[in-house]
This record gives C-alpha cells, structure tokens and sequence, in this order.
C-alpha cells in the first residue's frame, strides 16, 4: 500500500509549483530580452540579419519543444558544460520563447501604418528614439493578446522539463502518484493548480483582444 495523499504531499507539490513559476518567469523575461533582438533584426534593413534571425525562428518553430529540451541539455554535456538540470532546462525555454516572442513581435511591428515610421523620419528621429518613443510602444500594445497567450503555453510546457530529472509540477505530481498510488486524485490536483495559474492570465489575453477589437471597430 502507498502513502495516502495528505499535507506533505500537497507541500510538495506546491515545492514543485514554485518551480514551474520560477522556470517560467525566467524563460519569459529571458525570451522576451532576446525576443526584442530578434524582432529588430527581423524587421531591420539588413538582409544578413533577417536572413539569420529567420533561420533562427524557423528551427525553434519547426521542432519539437522536447527535443529543443534534449539537445541543450545533452548538447552542453557532450561540450563538457555540466550544468544544473534547472540551469540547462532554463537556457532551453529561453531560447525557445525568443524565438517565439520575436516573431510575435515582428508582426506586430510591421502591423503598424507605414506612415507612423515615415511621419518619425519626418521629424528627424534616428532608428533608436523612433523604436523607443514611437513604433514599440504601438507594437507591443498590438502583440499583448498573443503574448500573454504563449506566456500561457510556455507556463504548460514547463512540464517537459522531467525529460532531464527537473522537478517541477507535473513530475513532482508523477512523484506523488507513484507513493500514494492514486493518480487520478494526485493529477486531479496537479490539474486544478495548473488551470487557476493559467486561466486568468487566458481571461486577461482575451479581454484584451476584445477591447482592442471593438477599439478598432469604432
């Protein structure tokens, strides 16, 4: 007989929530660091830049997360870097969400009116202040809704961190429902955490669309 499902075992889930938060966060910030240099250089003059940067967001989008987890991890090792399984699993979803957030972004970017960059032109600002003061801050109020959207995805995709022994929700429910032998109560509860982490922040992305629909409407 295994353990029953009690306050230690839900402590510990909770250990592993904090896990799947920090690892989130870090990606997400991290990623969306990166995310900018990839959208400029992506919507940039130079061809060179938009041609890496295109290749770059092309093999995040077009492979697995899993195998994206897989290779970093076991890619470092083999390069003698052996790094902490939260360190390399972090590394990965950074570069994941980079990707991701930079094509988002690019989008958003050149969803704007040409006549806002040629109106910035006008009046002599320089690539800089006219990013800063003028395009970004139209560009990012557009791609909020999909950010906050793969904000959502990637805080479930934190799961495939197990590939590497990382603990966070989803394995250390796996490690609770292997002791107490009853999995549809221990994932019943891992389900419920995951949904009220997520669920308000979908609430949110969608209020936002909407609003920012019937703006557009007017």
């Amino acid at each position: 007989m295994g353990n029953s499902f009690g306050f230690g075992e839900f402590t510990f889930l909770m250990h592993g929530l904090s896990w799947t938060v920090l690892l989130a966060a870090i990606a997400f910030v991290g990623g969306g660091i990166g995310g900018l240099g990839v959208a400029l250089a992506r919507t940039s003059t130079s061809l060179v830049a938009r041609r890496i940067t295109a290749g770059y967001i092309a093999v995040f989008q077009g492979t697995p997360l899993l195998m994206q987890l897989f290779v970093v991890y076991y890619g470092l090792g083999l390069l003698g870097l052996n790094l902490p399984a939260w360190l390399a699993v972090a590394i990965g979803f950074t570069l994941h969400a980079s990707a991701f957030l930079g094509e988002i972004w690019r989008g958003a970017i050149e969803a704007l009116p040409k006549g806002q960059t040629e109106a910035a032109k006008a009046l002599g600002m320089h690539y800089l202040p006219r990013m800063r003061d003028v395009i970004l801050p139209q560009a990012f109020r557009i791609a909020l809704p999909a950010t906050v959207g793969f904000l959502v995805q990637l805080i479930k995709g934190t799961s495939l961190a197990a590939i590497v022994g990382f603990i966070e929700l989803a394995r250390a429910g796996q490690i609770v429902s292997n002791q107490t032998f009853a999995p549809l109560l221990v994932f019943g509860v891992v389900g419920l955490v995951y949904f009220a982490l997520c669920w308000p922040l979908s609430l949110y992305g969608s209020r936002i669309e909407n609003r920012m629909a019937r703006a557009t409407a007017r």
